[in-house]
Protein backbone atom coordinates (compact mmCIF):
# COMPACT_ATOMS: atom_id res chain seq x y z
CA UNK A 1 0.00 0.00 0.00
CA UNK A 2 2.74 2.48 0.96
CA UNK A 3 4.61 1.72 -2.27
CA UNK A 4 1.46 2.37 -4.33
CA UNK A 5 1.01 5.69 -2.54
CA UNK A 6 4.65 6.64 -3.17
CA UNK A 7 4.32 5.73 -6.84
CA UNK A 8 1.15 7.78 -7.29
CA UNK A 9 2.64 10.74 -5.40
CA UNK A 10 5.78 10.58 -7.53
CA UNK A 11 3.80 10.39 -10.80
CA UNK A 12 1.71 13.43 -9.86
CA UNK A 13 4.81 15.34 -8.83
CA UNK A 14 6.70 14.22 -11.91
CA UNK A 15 3.86 15.31 -14.18
CA UNK A 16 3.94 18.78 -12.63
CA UNK A 17 7.71 18.93 -13.02
CA UNK A 18 7.46 17.89 -16.68
CA UNK A 19 4.91 20.62 -17.31
CA UNK A 20 7.24 23.18 -15.75
CA UNK A 21 10.23 21.99 -17.80
CA UNK A 22 8.25 21.93 -21.04
CA UNK A 23 6.82 25.38 -20.44
CA UNK A 24 10.40 26.67 -20.70
CA UNK A 25 11.24 24.94 -23.99
CA UNK A 26 10.31 21.98 -26.12
CA UNK A 27 12.37 18.90 -25.36
CA UNK A 28 12.73 15.33 -26.60
CA UNK A 29 12.65 12.31 -24.29
CA UNK A 30 16.34 11.95 -23.50
CA UNK A 31 16.74 15.72 -23.01
CA UNK A 32 13.80 15.62 -20.57
CA UNK A 33 15.53 12.86 -18.63
CA UNK A 34 18.76 14.87 -18.54
CA UNK A 35 16.93 18.03 -17.43
CA UNK A 36 15.21 16.11 -14.63
CA UNK A 37 18.60 14.79 -13.51
CA UNK A 38 19.92 18.32 -13.05
CA UNK A 39 17.11 18.93 -10.56
CA UNK A 40 17.78 15.78 -8.53
CA UNK A 41 15.52 13.33 -10.37
CA UNK A 42 18.39 11.17 -11.64
CA UNK A 43 16.82 7.96 -10.36
CA UNK A 44 13.65 8.28 -12.44
CA UNK A 45 13.75 5.40 -14.94
CA UNK A 46 13.16 6.16 -18.61
CA UNK A 47 10.45 3.51 -18.43
CA UNK A 48 8.52 5.89 -16.16
CA UNK A 49 9.03 9.06 -18.19
CA UNK A 50 7.89 7.85 -21.61
CA UNK A 51 4.56 6.34 -20.51
CA UNK A 52 3.85 9.50 -18.51
CA UNK A 53 4.56 11.66 -21.57
CA UNK A 54 2.18 9.49 -23.59
CA UNK A 55 -0.53 9.82 -20.93
CA UNK A 56 -0.03 13.58 -20.78
CA UNK A 57 -0.32 13.75 -24.56
CA UNK A 58 -3.57 11.77 -24.45
CA UNK A 59 -4.88 14.23 -21.84
CA UNK A 60 -3.91 17.01 -24.28
CA UNK A 61 -1.50 18.58 -21.80
CA UNK A 62 1.28 18.11 -24.35
CA UNK A 63 1.60 17.65 -28.06
CA UNK A 64 4.52 16.15 -29.91
CA UNK A 65 6.35 17.23 -33.04
CA UNK A 66 8.90 15.27 -35.01
CA UNK A 67 11.97 17.26 -35.94
CA UNK A 68 15.22 16.34 -37.65
CA UNK A 69 18.21 15.80 -35.39
CA UNK A 70 21.73 16.89 -36.27
CA UNK A 71 22.92 13.66 -34.62
CA UNK A 72 20.81 11.07 -36.45
CA UNK A 73 17.14 10.19 -36.91
CA UNK A 74 14.27 12.58 -36.24
CA UNK A 75 13.37 13.21 -32.63
CA UNK A 76 9.96 13.50 -31.01
CA UNK A 77 9.82 16.85 -29.23
CA UNK A 78 7.16 17.55 -26.62
CA UNK A 79 5.46 20.95 -26.42
CA UNK A 80 3.14 22.15 -23.68
CA UNK A 81 -0.42 23.07 -24.73
CA UNK A 82 -2.75 25.72 -23.29
CA UNK A 83 -4.38 23.01 -21.17
CA UNK A 84 -0.91 21.96 -20.03
CA UNK A 85 -0.09 25.53 -18.99
CA UNK A 86 -3.29 25.66 -16.95
CA UNK A 87 -2.43 22.29 -15.33
CA UNK A 88 1.09 23.60 -14.62
CA UNK A 89 -0.29 26.69 -12.88
CA UNK A 90 -2.67 24.53 -10.82
CA UNK A 91 0.19 22.21 -9.86
CA UNK A 92 2.37 25.14 -8.76
CA UNK A 93 -0.44 26.58 -6.61
CA UNK A 94 -1.25 23.18 -5.07
CA UNK A 95 2.42 22.43 -4.46
CA UNK A 96 2.90 25.79 -2.75
CA UNK A 97 -0.06 25.16 -0.46
CA UNK A 98 1.09 21.62 0.30
CA UNK A 99 4.68 22.59 1.12
CA UNK A 100 3.54 25.49 3.32
CA UNK A 101 1.15 23.21 5.22
CA UNK A 102 3.76 20.49 5.70
CA UNK A 103 6.35 23.06 6.84
CA UNK A 104 3.88 24.48 9.38
CA UNK A 105 3.11 21.00 10.68
CA UNK A 106 6.80 20.12 10.98
CA UNK A 107 7.59 23.37 12.81
CA UNK A 108 4.77 22.72 15.27
CA UNK A 109 5.98 19.17 15.81
CA UNK A 110 9.52 20.40 16.47
CA UNK A 111 8.23 22.96 19.00
CA UNK A 112 6.07 20.36 20.74
CA UNK A 113 9.05 18.01 21.11
CA UNK A 114 11.10 20.67 22.88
Amino acid sequence: MANDLNTQLLKGTLQGCLLILLSRQKLYGYAISEALSTFGFADIPKGTIYPLLLTMEKKQLLKSERQPSPDGPTRKYYVITAAGKQARDEFIAQWSTLTNNVATLMQKEALDEN
